[in-house]
């Protein structure tokens, strides 16, 4: 008998199996239920997935489509994985220039004197918390949009209506120097992890509907290497996320920041 493929492996074919049962050459999006995923799984003579929210987790944001879904996609799209309802999710096409954000290798980075706690350094669990720690303790969020802000809420869960059930990072909420007010969702991402369109698009429809009086500005954090954090500002445009802002942040000691380079710091301000 073959050998069954790792729990993990198995994720591409019971999600290619689901995108085969619905998808024709016109097509440009539909719903499938939590359970297929099981009906999937047992088709193909495959194990139940352990964790089936892993499942939609992973291609959502850590790996890309299998290559079967990727080549249906006409020029110019691709396919989204979102959620869409209570135990729902959507397939969908999108414009390409709204399902990537990565960050550039042209951007120089800010040195910034590291304000993070060591004892937190220690002790932070896994590269998401270490992230969040790092912008919060930094205060990265102010830098980078100019307002001042607080932190409000970790790890959010709520439902939203039309996508189902999510999380947002970090939540902050600030202000500027007009007294205008404004909610901050943070999306943040280390290791293998890829900042995803899709959540920022539920983080969107969540402080909407939650904060309706405030302003929204959407933020997505990435490690990168050498201790730089790339911060992303993004907007909604046509159902597209967009970047308005992108810029990288080195997290030094206060003294390796030499008067040449505050000098340099201050003629740009």
């Amino acid at each position: 008998m073959p050998k069954k493929p790792a729990k993990a492996a198995q994720y591409a074919p019971i999600i290619t199996h689901i995108f085969q049962k619905y998808w024709t050459n016109k097509l440009e999006e539909f719903e499938f239920h939590r359970d297929e995923l099981v009906d999937s799984a047992k088709e193909l003579g495959l194990d139940r997935p352990d964790n089936l929210g892993d499942l939609i987790y992973s291609f959502k944001f850590r790996r890309d489509l299998p290559d079967y879904i990727v080549n249906t996609a006409p020029k110019g799209k691709a396919w989204i994985l979102e959620g869409a309802g209570r135990s729902l999710y959507r397939f969908r096409l999108v414009e390409i220039g709204g399902t990537s954000i990565q960050p550039r290798d042209d951007i120089a980075a800010t040195k910034i004197p590291d304000s993070t706690p060591e004892i937190i350094e220690a002790y932070a669990l896994g590269d998401e918390q270490a992230l969040l720690a790092k912008v919060r303790y930094n205060r990265l969020i102010d830098i980078f949009l100019g307002l001042t802000t607080y932190s409000l809420q970790n790890h959010l869960r709520t439902q939203v209506k039309g996508m189902g059930q999510i999380e947002i990072d970090e939540i902050y909420v600030g202000l500027n120097r007009n007294g205008a007010q404004y909610v901050i969702p943070v999306q943040a991402k280390g290791g293998s992890d890829k900042l995803s369109p899709v959540q920022t698009a539920q983080d969107i429809a969540c402080c909407q509907n939650k904060f309706p009086d405030l302003i929204c500005r959407p933020v997505s954090a990435q490690f990168m290497k050498d201790n730089v954090i790339a911060l992303f500002e993004l907007t909604v445009e046509s159902g597209r996320i967009l970047i308005v802002e992108e810029r990288h942040y080195r997290l030094v000691p206060g003294g390796e920041i030499d008067n040449e380079t505050k000098r340099k710091y201050a003629s740009r301000s």
